[in-house]
């Protein structure tokens, strides 16, 4: 089986081809100009990840939603379960960047991190969604 698909790892966006047998491995790659057009294809196929940025809810605070990053790519089929965890959270302001907002998100041993800082404006108790806070 042959599978296609665009290399994301450096602006020429080779048009890659990737042969696979019936599990799934990967037997040979071609389009690509580059060897890291190779290992993005071997690693697409078989074990896909992606950077994760989102938003989570933030009281006493400029702005309602403080955005949030993965520290490093987690598994793509993470993702889903990861966001439900992420619906969940409301952090108190003041907040650094980098600051850990959930530690080994899903079980993933990558945290998801603040990335700004957010400074306090006024004390409350009240999260943007206008419930009280659990934490």
């Amino acid at each position: 089986m042959i599978k296609e698909l665009v290399c994301i790892t450096c602006p020429m966006g080779c048009h890659l081809q990737i042969e696979c047998n019936d599990q799934q491995e990967v037997i040979h790659v071609t389009g690509n100009h580059c060897q890291r057009g190779a290992a993005y294809a071997k690693k697409e196929m078989t074990a896909p990840e992606r950077m994760l940025t989102s938003t989570v809810r933030i009281k006493g605070a400029i702005h309602p939603l403080l955005p949030v990053m993965s520290e490093k790519p987690i598994p793509k089929e993470k993702m889903f379960d990861i966001m439900e965890e992420i619906r969940k959270v409301c952090v108190q302001a003041p907040i650094a960047v980098r600051t850990i907002i959930i530690e080994n998100v899903c079980d993933t041993k990558v945290n998801l991190i603040a990335s700004r800082t957010m400074e306090q404006i006024e004390a409350s108790g009240i999260c943007p969604n206008g419930k009280e806070d659990e934490s």
